[in-house]
């Protein structure tokens, strides 16, 4: 009796341990999946950012130069006067 018993706490001991590893993989799987999810909103943040820079830059030099047409169209003016 007392071996059936002691039988019958090992296998439901196995049978936890068995879950747990289960388990254990999901969250693992999971985590890796979470991974993967992270590195690509970081790669798609990084482009977004570069793209901004180069969008700020590409309008200072578009400013730059309609500054400078400015510039020169009120020196055409000022010598037409």
């Amino acid at each position: 009796m007392e071996t059936n018993s002691i039988t019958s706490r090992f296998d439901e001991i196995e049978k936890r341990v068995e879950r747990l590893m289960a388990a254990l993989k999901a969250l693992e799987e999971a985590n890796l999946q979470l991974k993967n999810k992270n590195r690509q909103l970081e790669e798609e943040l990084q482009a977004k950012v570069e793209a901004e820079t180069r969008y700020q830059q590409e309008r200072e030099s578009i400013r730059e130069k309609i500054d400078g047409l400015l510039v020169k169209l009120e020196d055409i003016s000022e010598a037409s006067l």
